[in-house]
């Protein structure tokens, strides 16, 4: 045998096994899926009041609203001319005490009614009512990108009565929270109920879902849907005196969602508003994202206080 001819094809067998050892041990270990978690959940946007994420974070939470009202609205004495707009701005707030547990701060802002049909309407602003509670995760599994939560809010009347806030002796919401994420893709749902404590104000449910799809961080787009419902109508005392002579709760056939509670003892004529909401996220920061959604009725507009709504918002997690 000649073994000097043989010679350099041994060496570079030699010299190659480790890079090919090296080669079959690493390459099992790559990751072969996408890696899951709460990273990218992002918050609903429309029904800001109510439907929340589920997840207990710490946030502050800007929003911007610009409702324009229906050119009438139903009473029983026949359709009654509104139209101009309403616009109101809130600040949120979230501490989380541990990963299950946070304290929020749902409801409060400036409310601005800008009627067209003075003086049947009159142009006031004022403050909301100031609602705050606690959020607690039941469920909080991490890898599999899901959560379930509830959250136990009181509303307390300190707002302003020239803008239908202000009134009664409080109440209570109780919230149940969901959320599932695939990658990047996002469902969420929220139901709850309003319970007054008191007789004077409606007792509304509300149900909320959210699906929303992350393109790129600058560009998810979402669509949302909201159903109020009337469970129990108010007592229809005359109120809020600088709006239509008090006679709101006496004469409405319906209630004001998820902004405003009338009394309205005819409000079980139209018990049902529901809404659909279109718009996006964008993640302008680690820790900042801005949102915007355009939200019209699905139900009559007239049997309602919205012709149609914009609501901005900008999220800052910290």
């Amino acid at each position: 045998m000649n073994t000097t001819s043989t010679a350099p094809l041994i060496s570079l067998l030699l010299a190659s096994a480790p890079l090919m050892a090296g080669t079959i041990v690493t390459s099992p270990s790559s990751p072969l899926v996408t890696s899951t978690g709460f990273e990218n959940a992002r918050r609903p946007i429309s029904n800001p009041t109510l439907f929340d994420l589920a997840l207990p974070t710490t946030n502050v939470h800007a929003i911007a609203i610009y409702q324009r009202l229906p050119d009438f609205v139903n009473t029983t004495a026949g359709p009654l001319p509104m139209g101009g707009d309403v616009q109101v701005y809130a600040l949120q707030f979230e501490i989380a005490l541990n990963e299950r547990l946070s304290v929020v701060a749902t409801k409060d802002g400036y409310v601005d009614i800008n009627p067209d049909t003075e003086p049947l309407w009159s142009n006031e602003s004022g403050f909301a009512n100031i609602a705050a509670g606690l959020k607690y995760a039941f469920v909080y599994d991490e890898a599999r990108a899901t959560a379930l939560s509830g959250t136990v809010t009181f509303e307390f009347p300190t707002g302003n009565h020239d803008v239908f806030q202000g009134e009664g002796d409080g109440a209570a919401n109780l919230i149940v929270s969901g959320l599932k994420l695939w990658d990047d893709f996002e469902l969420a749902g929220g139901a709850g109920l309003h319970l007054p404590f008191d007789g004077q104000m409606a007792t509304t449910s509300f149900v909320s879902a959210h699906a929303s799809y992350e393109t790129c961080r600058w560009f998810i787009p979402l669509i949302e849907f909201n159903w109020h419902h009337v469970l129990e109508a108010g007592n229809g005392r005359s109120n809020f005196f600088a709006q239509a002579g008090g006679g709101v709760p006496v004469v409405a056939t319906f209630e004001g969602s998820d902004l405003l509670n009338f009394g309205a003892s005819n409000a079980s004529q139209n018990r049902d508003f529901v809404t659909a909401a279109i718009g996006f996220r964008s993640r302008l920061t680690a820790d900042l994202d801005a949102g915007l959604a355009y939200e019209i009725p699905l139900t009559s507009k007239e049997d309602g206080v919205m012709e149609d709504r914009i609501t901005l918002d900008l999220l800052w997690r910290f």
